[in-house]
């Protein structure tokens, strides 16, 4: 039998958190006040990258960091109150420390505004790292010892096989199931309300082969 660890990261948008409507009304508020058009509907179809990525999409390279840093200073006091969990969140974090794990958050939001959202939502975690995307998430996953991952983007998947963790996708973002598993998920999950079941036979040795 090989006995698992059972520390587990977690991704944060789309993940344990409905972050849409205030990232979207963050983006109409920078529109309004640089004066450039920006689809926020667009913006929360493709949550998952890094801000400046998508700003990228609306504006010159060169008025980039001052949109980034008008945005991050809106962040707290527009997006945050209106963040929500997303389904199962709760108790998903619950399933791991109930199996006596740690859990870190890793994510693309900076690590100040996933702090914050993390802290208002009332989930208790271990760790937060944070502006890191894609393979980029492996090293802080791997310093943490986690041996699971879970998000909802394709780029959550490169972070497991970064990390050499295994990769848990939950089809709440822009992905369906089929694209997430046909990207080399090793389990993929409709939302959160279906981890802890899928965490409690993963990990105990019994359920081993």
């Amino acid at each position: 039998m090989i006995d698992r660890m059972s520390s587990v990261g977690f991704d944060l948008d789309l993940t344990l958190a409905d972050t849409r409507a205030g990232i979207a009304a963050v983006f109409d508020e920078v529109a309004l006040r640089l004066g450039v058009p920006i689809d926020s509907a667009a913006v929360v179809a493709r949550l998952g990258p890094p801000l400046e990525w998508e700003l990228a999409n609306w504006l010159p390279q060169e008025e980039i960091p001052a949109a980034a840093a008008l945005y991050r200073s809106l962040y707290p006091s527009i997006a945050v109150p209106v963040t929500t969990l997303m389904p199962g969140a709760r108790q998903a974090v619950a399933a791991v420390r109930r199996a006596g794990g740690r859990v870190i958050v890793v994510t693309g939001k900076n690590t100040f505004d996933a702090t914050r959202t993390v802290e208002f939502l009332g989930l208790e975690v271990d760790e937060i790292a944070g502006a890191v995307f894609g393979a980029a998430k492996g090293p802080a996953l791997a310093e943490f010892g986690a041996v699971a991952y879970v998000g909802d983007h394709v780029g959550d998947i490169e972070a497991a096989r970064a990390a050499g963790a295994v990769s848990v996708a939950v089809a709440t973002g822009g992905y369906p199931a089929g694209e997430l598993r046909d990207y080399g998920a090793d389990a993929v999950l409709g939302d959160l309300t279906e981890f802890a079941e899928w965490f409690d036979g993963w990990r105990t040795p019994a359920a081993l082969v």
